[in-house]
């Protein structure tokens, strides 16, 4: 990881830090060279704890076979998010959340723009890299006590949006090591999921029209409390 944003900042003439290494990293050949790396690590403990090698080929052999349908998914999800990126879908769903918006509304407005922008897009750090920007610049433009809350907006829906999404490298990794059926795993996270954000996105609308981070919390905390009574009680009614 650091050596491909290494070679991008060398590309680009900036000085190199490991932030800045880490931003413009190449995910797909890291995770190409790192799972190099874990096998020939393995390779080598195996062999040299004694274990017999047709044992290690016969477990390479079955472990590329379990492997095979996550890395199908994988170069599937990365070419239509290159796709999307050369469309600049990002761009265009973050450019909705300028013009004539009241400020109360944009914390929430930016977790949401963030959230379906990382959903479709398959990436965090893409939608961090194109509305983290846009939501200092906002900040900045208007209120900018709101400037951290309205970065943790973008933060906070970017990380939801690619938790569900179905094209994240993450998502899909997760299913295959979980042997679970990856479109099962991705309908089965939802729920929670979409419950955890709908406490966040009620707190940043309490936020943006109090401005108070503390009142925020306190309603992220009500909400919380109302949403286990609820499913506590649909939990109860489904077992009599």
């Amino acid at each position: 990881m650091i050596d491909s944003g290494a070679q991008v900042l060398v590309s680009e003439g900036i000085e190199f830090n490991i932030i800045s290494a880490f931003e413009k990293t190449d995910v797909s050949s890291s995770l190409f060279f790192g799972s190099l790396a874990g096998l020939a690590v393995a390779l080598i403990v195996n062999l040299a704890q004694g274990v017999e090698k047709s044992m290690v080929v016969k477990g390479v052999v079955q472990g590329a076979r379990s492997m095979l349908p996550a890395i199908y998914i994988l170069l599937f999800a990365w070419t239509i998010a290159g796709v999307i990126g050369q469309l600049e879908t990002g761009k265009f769903m973050a450019s909705l959340a300028t013009g004539n918006i009241p400020f109360a509304f944009l914390p929430a407005l930016m977790f949401v723009l963030a959230g379906i922008t990382a959903f479709s897009t398959g990436t965090s750090w893409g939608t961090f890299g194109i509305m983290l920007p846009i939501a200092a610049d906002m900040a900045m433009g208007s209120h900018t006590s709101m400037m951290l809350p309205m970065l943790a907006s973008v933060l906070a829906g970017a990380v939801f949006g690619d938790h569900c999404s179905p094209i994240s490298d993450t998502t899909i990794l997760s299913s295959t090591g979980a042997s679970c059926h990856h479109i099962d795993h991705v309908v089965t996270q939802l729920p929670y999921a979409l419950i955890a954000a709908f406490i966040s996105l009620a707190g940043y609308v309490v936020l943006g029209f109090t401005e108070s981070v503390t009142a925020g919390l306190a309603a992220c905390g009500l909400m919380f409390v109302i949403s286990i009574i609820g499913l506590r009680i649909q939990s109860n009614r489904a077992v009599k």
